[in-house]
Formats: C-alpha cells, sequence, structure tokens
C-alpha cells in the first residue's frame, strides 16, 4: 500500500498557503499590496460597488446600472471603479459605448485567507431568524 499524502480538493497544503496575518508578521511587500487593497475598500461608495458587482446575477454589471444608484456624478463614480479595478478587486470590458464591470474572486478569496484563522475553519453564515 502506497504511503502517499492525501489532499484534499480544494484546499492549497498548508505549506503552500501564504502566511496569515494572525500566524506571522508580514514582510513588507505583501504589507505594501495588502495595504493599497484594503486603502481601496476604505470608502463607503467603493465598498457599495463592490458589493453590487459581486451580487450581481450572471456576474457582472453595467455602469449605467450601477450609476443611478448615488448621489454621485458620472465621472466621480468613474474614479471609484478605476480604483478598484487598479486594486485587482474588479475587472471590466467595454461593450459597445458601455462598460462592464466584474469581481475578480480571487482577490476576495486572497483577502478571506490572509485574515483567516490559522486552523480555525470558517463558521458557515448563519441562518436568519
Amino acid at each position: 500500500m502506497s504511503k502517499q499524502e492525501l489532499v484534499v480538493l480544494g484546499q492549497a497544503p498548508a505549506d503552500d498557503c501564504c502566511p496569515t496575518v494572525l500566524s506571522a508578521p508580514l514582510d513588507e511587500e505583501t504589507a505594501t499590496g495588502l495595504a493599497k487593497v484594503f486603502k481601496a475598500l476604505g470608502d463607503p461608495v467603493r465598498l457599495r460597488l463592490l458589493s453590487m458587482i459581486a451580487s450581481r446575477e450572471g456576474g457582472e454589471i453595467c455602469v449605467c446600472d450601477l450609476t443611478p444608484a448615488f448621489e454621485l456624478s458620472q465621472p466621480t463614480i468613474s474614479h471609484h471603479l478605476k480604483l478598484l479595478k487598479q486594486a485587482r478587486l474588479i475587472d471590466s470590458e467595454r461593450r459597445g459605448t458601455w462598460v462592464y464591470y466584474r469581481l475578480l474572486p480571487e482577490a476576495t478569496d486572497r483577502l478571506a485567507a490572509v485574515l483567516t484563522r490559522p486552523g480555525v475553519p470558517a463558521e458557515p453564515a448563519s441562518a436568519p431568524s
């Protein structure tokens, strides 16, 4: 019988995973990269935009559907979207005159992994009462 180690699908071996902020001090490069992402998320408008994009059925949303949800000018919304894109949280595609945005799930997965306590399984979302 083989003595190979079994790997659970969907989970990276512990050796291959990046350290979390709770398991080891971050190096300067990692901290700088994370700070850019957290800075992008540090604005309520950008958080709402990210949530609107991420929760959209089909995984993408037209900028024409985002702008009316805010009492901000179109250039201001475009600026916020640009910052989210620069932080590599979202991506976009131009189709004719409109731009469609979609979440980059690997970015939010990476943030979740960095903030997760080592050895503690994620708690399932509680059911509404």
